[in-house]
């Protein structure tokens, strides 16, 4: 660690006394005025400090202060290649291209022909012109890399293209740099990566295709080339070409290479949100089995939704029961979708199976679910295990209770069970669940007919004085 910072106990960089010194002075003071004032101020710089300096968002926000700074700081120390690196990103940020030139020249020249200018040097270039919509000026000074002794190569060609490619709708602006330059810089897999997912963000198919097919030729096959095949099946499936994604995904992996977590997390994604069941199972099988990848906590979740929205609760249950083996665990949102899932397809006895499964694992119903699985027993002739359902409602609180009050009074009067009905209304009323007019009506009617006007008058006296 350099003199002219030390890490606090939390880790942040603490300024040095010095550059902090430095730092007033230049923000304070007009820039004209900065290098008399830091000659006066009697404290000599370091390299180090005039590095810790530079780098500050002070100097990023007055770069003609900066520029003061770096001159005065120069009649005492040597500056790093990394303080003139800084002086040119600040100047190129502050689109002061010009000076930004004349940097590079005085590296230039104090490198004794190029010492201090590297690929670096110009990323930064690269990255200031683009930022600024500059793409012609970028690309021209990729061209005069070798006046100052760099030699354009990939490495120097990818900064290029990523700079471009940051820049939203750039991806044919770095596809023509690429066309333009291949003959004599020969790119390599971060070249085609950086072109492949430059068209993935812009959602150009046969682009995409077009780019890997020439990777292939060039580079050949590499497992390690991840990102490159994670765009391409990523920009065909977000395209609605799931088959042909599958077919890329078969070559791929005769070849000994396959995408990574992030294609399939994409898939799984795009294919659950348009309801495409098969291919999405058909991808999860491949990541599971075949690519060895672990699914994520919202990938499980999804796709165990999608399962169960389908009917295929036997698949949703193998999820559940797998993911702790993968060092997932389920929670309340897991458990729902899947007692959804019963309900909805009408499997009463499983999901009344599944409630008692969920209360050992400590996992509650939603309130929703409770309603619709009160309705769903009573329609299935089991009074009993709707009652349960209510139980646990009144048991954990679960709110809002109104749907599950309304589902289970309308039950029991079905199956004349008007006796458990004024306990539950009682139990209702207590816990101030508001009951709607037409299950009142309801009850007074069911009380009447059955000779038991006294205990309608009891739940509509209670009622009234609520």
């Amino acid at each position: 660690m350099s003199a002219a910072a030390e890490k606090s106990p939390d880790g942040e960089e603490e300024a040095n006394p010095r550059a902090e010194a430095f730092l007033e002075i230049i923000g304070r003071v007009p820039p004209g005025e900065v290098e008399a004032a830091l000659s006066a101020c009697g404290i000599g710089p370091t390299a180090e400090v005039a590095e810790q300096v530079l780098k500050s968002r002070a100097c990023y926000s007055r770069p003609k202060s900066a520029v003061r700074f770096f001159r005065w700081a120069a009649r005492s120390v040597a500056h790093t290649v990394y303080a003139w690196n800084l002086l040119v990103d600040i100047l190129g940020k502050a689109a002061m291209f010009e000076p930004m030139w004349d940097a590079i020249r005085s590296m230039n020249q104090e490198g004794g022909g190029g010492g201090l200018v590297s690929v670096a040097t110009f990323a930064s270039v690269f990255t200031s012109y683009c930022a600024r919509g500059n793409f012609k000026e970028a690309a021209a000074a990729f061209d005069v890399m070798g006046r100052y002794g760099i030699k354009p190569d990939a490495v120097a060609l990818n900064s290029l293209l990523s700079a471009m490619c940051r820049v939203e709708g750039r991806a044919q602006a770095a596809q023509d740099v690429f066309e333009r330059t291949k003959a004599t810089v020969p790119p390599d897999a971060d070249t085609f990566a950086i072109l492949l997912e430059a068209w993935e963000k812009e959602g150009n198919a046969e682009r995409a295709k077009s780019v890997f097919g020439e990777m292939v030729v060039r580079v050949g096959w590499d497992a390690a080339n991840r990102p490159a095949y994670d765009s391409l099946l990523s920009t065909l499936v977000r395209g609605g070409q799931f088959s042909e994604a599958l077919k890329f995904l078969q070559v791929m992996r005769s070849k000994g290479c396959f995408p990574g977590i992030k294609f399939f997390t994409n898939a799984v994604d795009i294919a659950i949100r348009k309801g495409d069941y098969a291919n999405a199972i058909a991808i999860w099988h491949m990541m599971a089995s075949e690519g060895s990848l672990v699914p994520d906590f919202s990938m499980y979740n999804a796709m165990i939704g999608l399962c169960c929205n389908v009917g295929n609760l036997d698949s949703a249950l193998g999820m559940l029961d797998e993911m702790p083996l993968n060092g997932v665990f389920a929670n309340s949102v897991t458990y729902n979708a899947i007692l959804e899932g019963f309900i909805k397809h009408r499997k009463a006895r499983e999901a009344e199976s599944f409630l008692k499964e969920m209360s050992k694992n400590e996992q509650l119903p939603t309130a929703s679910n409770c309603a619709a699985a009160t309705s769903l027993f009573f329609k299935e002739f089991n009074p009993s295990a709707a009652i349960n359902v209510w139980r646990c409602v009144v048991e954990h609180v679960i709110t809002p209770a109104e749907d599950s009050a309304r589902e289970l009074i309308a039950g029991l009067l079905d199956f004349d069970r008007l006796t458990e009905v004024k306990k539950h209304a009682d139990e209702m009323i207590d816990m101030r669940v508001e009951l709607s007019q037409s299950t009142i009506e309801n009850m007074k009617r069911a009380f009447v007919k059955a000779d038991m006007r006294r205990s309608y008058d009891h739940i509509a006296r209670r009622l009234k004085r609520r």
